[in-house]
């Protein structure tokens, strides 16, 4: 399977305006990493969590919060 890099941050960042309703960074940056370690192949949470560590300023800061959250 190969995902760039580039889809999988517009999935993960659509998934994290998606849960933003609450308006609370900690609670959104939860549902994101319960949504990603639920529902992503381990292969796509290691390229993007492997990204956020080189390029953290290029997340919104929930989903920089998420990926510290991932198994």
């Amino acid at each position: 399977m190969t995902v760039k890099i580039e889809k999988l941050l517009k999935m993960a960042e659509q998934i994290t305006a998606n849960m933003a309703f609450t308006g609370d960074q900690e609670v959104v940056a939860a549902k994101v990493a319960d949504h990603l370690n639920r529902f992503w192949d381990p292969r796509m949470k290691a390229a993007i969590k492997a990204y956020g560590e080189q390029s953290p300023e290029q997340l919104s800061p929930p989903l920089q919060a998420a990926l510290v959250q991932l198994n």
